[in-house]
C-alpha cells in the first residue's frame, strides 16, 4: 500500500462526531442509503476490534473508491494496515480488499468525488471544486487518501 506524502486530518465537531455520524451509521444498518453513504467496518490496528464510521462510497468508470474527506482518519489507519473490511448496508455486509491510489492517480477520483458530494464536504478540500483545474486537484490529493476496493474478500 502506499501512503499520501502529506495527509492532514480535520477532527470533526462534537455534533458530526455525536448525534450525526450515529444517525447516518444507523440508517446504513437499517437500509438506507443517504446519498451513496455506507458504514464502513474496519478492524482497529491494536485491539482489532471492529470500527465502524459513516462514508461515501464513490463509483466511478465501473470501480469503487473510499475518499478519506478529512484526511488521515483513523479509518485510514486501520484500512492501512488491515487492508480488508466491510461495507454495511442494512443486511447486506460486502467484505473487501483495498489498494491505496498513489497521489498522482487521484485528481479525476477527486473530481468525481467533489461532482457528487462537493455541497457537503467543501470545507475539507481548501476551496478547490469538481471544477477547478487538474493542477488545483493535484495539489489537494496528498490530503485526502483514496482507496480503491480492488477484490471481495474471501
Amino acid at each position: 500500500m502506499r501512503r499520501c506524502a502529506i495527509a492532514s486530518y480535520r477532527r470533526p465537531g462534537w455534533f458530526t462526531v455525536h448525534v450525526l455520524n450515529g444517525v447516518v451509521v444507523l440508517a446504513a444498518r437499517i437500509g438506507v442509503s443517504l446519498r451513496g453513504t455506507r458504514a464502513l467496518r474496519v478492524r482497529g490496528r491494536a485491539t482489532k476490534a471492529w470500527r465502524t464510521v459513516p462514508v461515501h462510497l464513490l463509483v466511478l468508470d465501473g470501480e469503487r473508491y473510499l475518499v478519506a474527506v478529512r484526511g488521515e482518519t483513523e479509518w485510514v489507519r486501520n484500512i492501512r494496515v488491515a487492508g480488508e473490511g466491510e461495507l454495511v448496508i442494512g443486511r447486506r455486509v460486502e467484505p473487501f480488499v483495498v489498494e491505496e491510489i498513489a497521489d498522482p492517480d487521484k485528481a479525476e477520483i477527486l473530481r468525481a468525488y467533489l461532482r457528487r458530494w462537493g455541497a457537503e464536504v467543501a470545507a475539507f478540500f481548501d476551496g478547490v471544486k469538481a471544477e477547478s483545474p487538474e493542477d488545483e486537484l493535484r495539489r489537494i490529493a496528498p490530503r485526502h487518501p483514496v482507496f480503491k476496493i480492488v477484490v471481495p474478500r474471501r
